[in-house]
């Protein structure tokens, strides 16, 4: 059977990311997941850049985390930032931290920066970066209260309280990037990124 995946076991994925899972098996890689177990806001604060070396940073810190555990085996890790003028947002923890980061948001563009890193035996053999722009609409009290009751739990599950690949995508009027990058995963990149190290069969 013909196969685009040339290394003798799947691709392990630093995460349990079941979006980044789907971007991987809908490109044909056979996937397996493991999650990183690291303090993503202690290492954050331990770097001195902007938010797309913090997105690198702890892409990279993922990927070494399960690749040292996991001799021979190719693992990918990534991680995906938020920056709006300068200030930086994550996951909120409910839902009034979802409402309080969408009123932030409302009618202003911001920034997704998202990076990848591929390592085998605790070593980096590749990494990458791609940033998206979104533009979110006004938004009223009344627009953002009827968003949270039909997102749900979605809205405290990615870094600025929406998904694009479901309701989310009414909070926008402005969408600039590939689609992989703004779900969390720069796909061609990272794919280009697989070729070079002989990992693909096309």
């Amino acid at each position: 059977m013909r196969t685009l995946w040339l290394a003798s076991a799947p691709l392990l994925l630093a995460s349990t990311s079941v979006t980044r899972r789907m971007l991987l098996e809908s490109a044909g890689l056979p996937v397996e997941v493991e999650a990183p177990a690291v303090d993503e806001r202690a290492i954050e604060a331990e770097i001195q850049g902007g938010p797309q070396e913090i997105a690198s940073r702890l892409a990279a810190e993922k990927t070494l985390a399960v690749s040292r555990r996991r001799p021979r085996r190719v693992v990918l890790g990534a991680d995906q930032v938020l920056s709006r003028g300068g200030e930086m947002l994550h996951k909120p923890e409910d839902r009034e931290a979802a409402r309080r980061q969408i009123e932030r948001l409302a009618g202003r563009a911001h920034a997704l920066h998202s990076a990848f890193a591929v390592a085998v035996d605790g070593q980096i053999r590749n990494e990458g970066l791609d940033s998206a722009r979104l533009t979110m609409r006004p938004l009223d009290e009344v627009a953002i209260d009827r968003y949270l009751d039909l997102a749900g739990d979605v809205a405290t599950q990615s870094v600025g309280a929406y998904q694009l690949e479901g309701i989310g995508i009414h909070l926008f009027e402005r969408i600039e990037g590939d689609h992989s990058t703004i779900l969390g995963l720069p796909l061609i990149p990272l794919l280009a990124g697989l070729r070079s190290l002989g990992l693909l069969a096309m």
